[in-house]
């Protein structure tokens, strides 16, 4: 994936995240997740976890905790 690919869906990622914030700390990842699994693309949601995996430069921290979490969704299928 490219890094202007990489740049563009951590910038969309953080949006939804921003979104999210005020359902607090404890539900805005999992709302976060969701809402990247429900409403991503595959190849999306396989780009936001590529660059999960090479560090997550950028990425906000409840959304880092979500695709966290939608790593470990994927994971367990």
């Amino acid at each position: 994936m490219s890094e202007r690919t990489s740049e563009k869906l951590v910038h969309m990622a953080n949006q939804i995240g921003k979104f999210f914030a005020s359902q607090g700390a404890e539900q805005a990842p999992a709302a976060i997740a969701d809402h990247l699994r429900k409403f991503w693309d595959p190849r999306m949601r396989a780009g936001i976890l590529a660059h999960l995996e090479e560090g997550g430069a950028d990425l906000d921290p409840l959304v880092r905790q979500a695709v966290e979490r939608l790593r470990e969704m994927t994971e367990a299928g």
